[in-house]
């Protein structure tokens, strides 16, 4: 279990040992509920995509590469893109080398950002889950650290970092809405806020590996399609998002590729955020009617990610 002391000895690590200006500090806005939709509540938008490498992912895959003693043959990771984009982002300014495996689903916008970072890229299998075999079968020969995109103390544990900088900002929120896919940054945010804030995971239809395990009892293979599959594609919910959201997370969500594409549109024409389909489902949560807050609540929505194709705003 990630308790809030690993969230602690991150942050703590993220700061005196990561590369100077690797991380930001992303901008909290707080926005009257109306401009959402949402008259009765108050609603904090998380502007985590602004991050160096474009997602959250950065936390917790520097603080993994912080954390374990670096091989000279580098750094590897199997990720949709995001988690690639990060790990590639941190080996290059701690001078290591790094290769990235990325199924065929994954945008040519992230490969791109990928080799630019100097990154070694190779797209393997039509899915997430087949890229990571084939990454663990290379990291057997290459003898690379594996980094995982999502299920990894340390990377966790980097991920809960965002939840205390939201809560050393502004205090705690009354409830967070989470995007999910193989269960870091919810891990991560609910290990935080040990139920001190409600914690909501939400997911695409196309991609409902909390919700599946949660039927199930248990994690489980799930089909994987949708607007969000580069990023949410995850077939399995990872063990410790599982082990932690049993504890703290109460409401699980399912959310359609039509609502979701209408939130990303919304945030760019009413505020000129512009986010991946990932980032979009805790507004697609409030507009489409699915999560409704209680009036006077404080509402937190975590904008994950910006890596994207920006033709797809159109």
């Amino acid at each position: 279990m990630i308790l809030r002391s690993d969230i602690e000895a991150a942050s703590a690590r993220l700061q005196q040992q990561g590369p100077q200006g690797f991380l930001r500090a992303t901008p909290l806005w707080r926005l009257p509920g109306a401009t959402l939709g949402v008259a009765a509540a108050e609603v904090w938008l998380k502007l985590e995509h602004l991050q160096v490498s474009g997602s959250f992912k950065a936390r917790g895959m520097l603080n993994r590469l912080l954390a374990q003693p670096i091989p000279a043959s580098g750094v590897i990771v199997a990720s949709g893109g995001n988690a690639g984009i990060a790990t590639a982002a941190a080996a290059r300014a701690l001078g290591v080398p790094c290769e990235v495996f990325v199924p065929e689903v994954s945008p040519e916008a992230k490969r791109q950002k990928l080799r630019e970072l100097g990154a070694q890229v190779q797209v393997v299998g039509a899915t997430y889950a087949e890229a990571f075999e084939a990454c663990m079968a290379r990291q057997q020969v290459s003898g690379a650290l594996i980094t995982h995109a999502y299920d990894q103390p340390e990377v966790v544990a980097g991920a809960g970092t965002l939840a205390r900088e939201i809560e050393a900002e502004a205090g705690l929120p009354d409830s967070v809405l989470v995007s999910v896919g193989g269960g870091g940054l919810i891990g991560g945010m609910a290990a935080w806020f040990e139920q001190r804030a409600r914690v909501v995971a939400l997911e695409p239809e196309g991609a409902p590996t909390l919700f599946r395990a949660r039927e199930a009892g248990q994690p489980v293979d799930v089909a994987v399609s949708g607007i969000a599959a580069d990023s949410l594609g995850a077939r399995r919910i990872g063990a410790i998002g599982w082990q932690v959201t049993q504890a703290q997370v109460g409401q699980a969500l399912l959310l359609g590729d039509d609502a979701i594409a209408k939130a990303r549109k919304t945030l760019w024409s009413e505020f000129k955020l512009a986010v991946e389909p990932a980032a979009a489902l805790g507004l697609a949560a409030l507009q489409s009617g699915a999560y409704v807050p209680a009036p006077g609540e404080k509402v937190c929505l975590v904008l994950c990610g910006a890596n994207f194709d920006p033709a797809t705003l159109a």
